[in-house]
């Protein structure tokens, strides 16, 4: 099998931009000034009423369900027709989320030839005390021999708001918990499940970490689904998870954890029925059954 390195360096269905790649020509390769792009043209749908003085109308706020990067482009494109490094106004920039943020950032590192993946998991810097749902990007820095997570979304007006206490480009992994990891500290009693989950609509639990160590597993094999696709055995608030489940989620955390020898392990865990993302899913933000293509 290729490199962990190889792998991540090509496209999944999700990361392609296909016809839309040269929109990625003449992008910076510095690390910072790549992110300034992707926070230029993006919008987290959530935050932009918030921080960005931005209402959204409800046909702008669901343009999150949108899924692939080469859609993502058009989309952007629609709003503004200016080059992918021209930043927007926040009004003429896609709604979004954290996902589309990594998504995006990892997809303009592959096309320059940096092997890149996103991780799912929560983030331990935007509400004191809590873990919040989130995803960021990690990409393998050759100088340095390791992988690396960056927060893409984490612009100036962000940063200065949730005041994070490290650098956005090299996140420190007791900052942004991988979902597996959160898995391991609560299987462990190390950490309370009730603190892991999304504060601001009141959902966190067990149930919310295993659904996210199983995304983290889809993106792995470079499926990066929505932070609201639901497929498989992912479990609902009210669900138990069984004795099985349990089992088979600790194998699953220990290969998403351990390292690029695992790359295998992680490809062929995921060939199991109850993790693999199947034709169609369960969008839980649009409340309906949905037929992907990959």
């Amino acid at each position: 099998m290729e490199s962990a390195q190889e792998y991540y360096r090509s496209h999944g269905s999700m990361t392609a931009p296909d016809a839309n790649a040269s929109a990625f020509r003449d992008l910076p390769r510095d690390l910072a000034a790549l992110c300034a792009v992707v926070q230029g043209v993006l919008i987290h749908r959530d935050i932009a009423p918030w921080l960005y003085s931005l209402k959204l109308p409800k046909e702008r706020y669901d343009l999150a369900n949108v899924r692939s990067v080469r859609e993502m482009l058009t989309e952007i494109r629609t709003l503004d027709e200016h080059p992918l490094g021209a930043a927007r106004a926040p009004e003429h920039r896609m709604p979004c989320v954290c996902r589309h943020f990594a998504t995006l950032f990892a997809s303009a590192l592959k096309e320059q030839g940096v092997p890149a993946r996103v991780r799912c998991g929560f983030g331990a810097y935007f509400n004191p005390g809590r873990f919040e749902d989130h995803w960021v990007a990690e990409y393998w820095n050759s100088a340095q021999g390791r992988w690396i997570l960056v927060d893409a979304q984490l612009d100036t007006i962000q940063r200065s708001t949730f005041k994070p206490d490290f650098d956005p480009l090299d996140v420190p992994r007791n900052r942004f918990i991988i979902a597996g990891d959160a898995w391991q500290m609560c299987r462990a009693g190390k950490a309370n499940p009730n603190l892991f989950g999304l504060s601001f609509i009141n959902e966190q639990g067990m149930w919310w970490i295993v659904q996210n160590t199983i995304r983290d597993l889809a993106a792995l094999n470079r499926l990066e689904m929505l932070p609201w696709d639901v497929w498989g055995m992912m479990p609902e608030s009210a669900d138990e998870i069984t004795a099985e489940m349990t089992a088979l989620l600790d194998k699953v955390a220990e290969l998403t954890l351990v390292g690029d020898d695992a790359l295998p392990g992680i490809c062929e865990i995921y060939r199991d029925d109850r993790l693999r993302v199947s034709k169609t899913i369960f969008n839980a933000s649009l409340q309906t059954k949905q037929e992907i293509a990959f």
